[in-house]
């Protein structure tokens, strides 16, 4: 990191952390006792432990705040590291405006958060602690910052920034959030260039964040100090009022507050980018052959092209296949071809596990 990044910020950044979810298009593998943020799927690292090692710098990030629900602390402890850690229990799962509000509160109204999901791969994470300076830096003048990842495809399934004028050399407004496009606005936006992915990864300085869910969501943030209030800690856990936080409505911060406020900016985030939402979206981060497979296991692959097998441990072999996934996870087999990836959390036994 470079001293004129290291400048553009004289406040220690605070790694927001949210671990939450069940993963249950990563079915079987990701389960809900051990859903994906706390798997090894790309390289030895799980995406949790790489999420705290992209804001590992001590010169740039102070430690990390974590969020999580009961039922995922023990993974949360067994993999965090470092002195100085704080874990949020939340009592209930309330979405993503309800855990940061959490997070909000317990900090200092001067800091800057930059929230994060715990189950995303960064393929460059230089570019991520870059793109982390430019997003402090406009947080510290109260704009509420997304990171604008480059559309590198007209991807349906995720959300889309706007760009607007330019806010100095860090970033640019945000003209308007676009909810999921269907497949030909989304190829409007990516012939257009003026659109981003909302990667869901925010920078806010806390007083400025609380002052716009007070502003649109006065309700939540209520509920949330409430919460706080009548919290209790142990040791590095903070634990808050079950019966306040249970009255939050379950809402995204994105339609709380990201949509509603007029302080939205974003900077652009060329960093090679996953959410690993599904088994394909897992097969195009992994490192690929010649003939796009990826295979992890005791796998055989014979004349196939754009196939992933992942097995823990039966032999598995594949001859003359293309656009297939294969899981084999205990006594659970996943069979699908790469559009049916986005299904797999429709299964049954994915949905009920």
């Amino acid at each position: 990191m470079t001293q004129e990044e290291m400048d553009m910020t004289a406040t220690k950044i605070v790694p927001v952390v949210l671990c939450g979810g069940s993963g249950t298009r990563l079915w079987p593998r990701s389960r809900a006792t051990k859903p994906k943020p706390f798997l090894p799927l790309v390289g030895d690292s799980t995406l949790f432990e790489a999420t705290l090692g992209r804001c590992g710098d001590p010169d740039a990030f102070a430690a990390p705040v974590v969020v999580t629900g009961r039922a995922h602390l023990d993974h949360v402890e067994a993999q965090l590291t470092g002195a100085g850690a704080a874990i949020i229990v939340e009592p209930s799962a309330r979405n993503t405006a309800a855990a940061i509000a959490l997070a909000a509160l317990r900090l200092p109204a001067d800091a800057i958060m930059l929230v994060c999901p715990s189950d995303h791969h960064i393929g460059n994470p230089q570019a991520f602690c870059a793109a982390a300076l430019r997003a402090a830096h406009l947080a510290q003048d109260d704009w509420l910052v997304s990171f604008g990842i480059e559309a590198t495809a007209p991807e349906t399934g995720f959300g889309y920034l706007e760009r607007g004028e330019a806010i100095g050399d860090d970033g640019f407004r945000v003209a308007r959030f676009v909810e999921k496009p269907d497949l030909a606005r989304a190829q409007e936006f990516l012939d257009h260039g003026g659109y981003a992915w909302n990667g869901g990864i925010f920078a806010f300085k806390v007083s400025a964040f609380l002052a716009e869910l007070g502003r649109h969501r006065p309700a939540i943030l209520a509920a949330a100090q409430d919460a706080v209030a009548g919290g209790i800690s142990d040791g590095a856990r903070f634990h808050p009022d079950a019966e306040a936080f249970a009255r939050i409505a379950s809402e995204s911060v994105d339609y709380a507050v990201m949509e509603n406020t007029d302080r939205a900016a974003m900077v652009p985030a060329d960093m090679a980018w996953s959410d690993i939402g599904n088994w394909q979206a897992l097969h195009v981060a992994l490192e690929r052959d010649e003939s796009g497979n990826a295979s992890r296991g005791d796998v055989e692959l014979v004349d196939c092209r754009n196939v992933l097998v992942d097995s823990d441990g039966p032999h598995v072999s594949v001859i003359g296949l293309e656009n297939v996934i294969v899981v084999v996870d205990g006594d659970d087999i996943l069979v699908t071809t790469a559009d049916g990836a986005q299904k797999v959390g429709k299964l049954h036994k994915a949905a009920n596990q």
